[in-house]
């Protein structure tokens, strides 16, 4: 039986071209900026979002907490969204290793307001945590895969900087945002001083992120890496898959967008309740009403024919379309899941 996997874009594997690209990588020692495959990634995926600088690390959620530790000293305040997924899905490493105060605003949507960043920028004061950076996030995975527009987006970084904030980008899907706007992704990435983006996700690759921003702030950063064990030695097997990546999957971020679509309009044509952001990327988040228990075994259910994807919360569920799943795919997934959830 062959499995569906829509449970995130994280499951895809290396393509041909990209395993063929490990074996015969130019590889050092990248602790000692050796590793000339590494050196390239980083400097082309710097270049390709506006920056001087680039540092290859092995997940987002290290390149965000890198970011967080390079940008604030401990008992600052982050102004972040109550939904993403620093806050959510990264071990709480902003608090236990950062030390940085999470200084929570609405995000739904997938952005806060001008005036909600603001408010937390208040004057000097002794019983005040200082406010040192906004955190952004495009796409917004928990609001739906939403992609921010670039005029909203560029809006509220704008107003973060007029307080005297930095601003880092939580720009995992970053590339889904600007294929889904039609921009290119600078149009996201000059807004901000920072941005980290995930190679492993959409694009295809099997490991790693690229931390980009200035030069100075990359080499705090690499020290920050250093300390968190995250210095890597012949690490040019893995960046060659990133080069391919950055170089050549974009584009076809689209074909994901489009299954994605699809997914939801079959979905919703089947009777269930599918969640609309105002910008769909490569997921579909739909709810199931009914008896609790058989609501709590859709999944499992599903996964018995085949077809793998993850609940949310209860009665919510998140599919993630990518790489390795066709339109077929897309049609058989939809027909598994109605039937599955006709049973609650």
């Amino acid at each position: 039986m062959k499995k569906i996997d829509l449970r995130s874009d994280t499951v895809t594997v290396p393509t041909q071209e990209m395993r063929e690209a490990m074996a015969s990588a130019e590889v050092g020692d990248d602790v000692y900026g050796e590793d000339p495959t590494v050196n390239k990634l980083e400097e082309v995926t710097a270049e390709k979002v506006g920056k001087e600088a680039g540092l290859f690390v092995t997940s987002g959620t290290q390149g965000n907490l890198i970011a967080l530790l390079a940008h604030c000293s401990k008992g600052d305040g982050a102004i972040l969204g109550a939904d993403c997924h620093i806050y959510n899905y990264e071990g709480g490493g902003i608090a236990a290793i950062a030390g940085v105060l999470p200084l929570l605003v609405d995000d739904t949507g997938g952005i806060m307001s001008k005036e909600s960043v603001k408010k937390w920028c208040r004057p000097h004061n002794v019983h005040f945590a200082p406010a040192r950076l906004l955190c952004l996030e495009n796409t917004h995975n928990r609001q739906g895969g939403n992609a921010v527009s670039p005029s909203v987006f560029r809006e509220v970084a704008e107003a973060a900087k007029a307080e005297g904030l930095s601003v880092h980008l939580d720009g995992a899907r970053i590339f889904n945002a600007a294929v889904a706007w039609g921009v290119d992704v600078k149009e996201y990435t000059t807004a901000v001083d920072t941005v980290q983006l995930c190679l492993s996700k959409g694009l295809g690759a099997p490991v790693g992120s690229v931390l980009c921003g200035p030069k100075d702030f990359i080499e705090k950063a690499r020290h920050w890496r250093k300390r968190l064990g995250g210095g890597m030695r012949q690490a040019g097997v893995i960046a060659a898959c990133g080069l391919i990546a950055v170089e050549k999957m974009v584009d076809r971020l689209e074909e994901d967008h489009k299954n994605a679509a699809l997914l939801a309009e079959l979905l919703e044509e089947g009777g269930l309740h599918v969640e609309k952001p105002d910008k769909r990327t490569n997921m579909v988040y739909f709810v199931v009403k009914g008896e609790e228990s058989k609501v709590e075994e859709l999944t499992k259910r599903c996964a018995a024919r085949g077809v793998l994807f993850n609940a949310l919360s209860k009665g919510r569920f998140r599919l993630v379309t990518h790489l390795w799943v066709t339109e077929k795919d897309v049609r058989e997934a939809a027909k598994i899941i109605i039937e599955e959830a006709a049973a609650c």
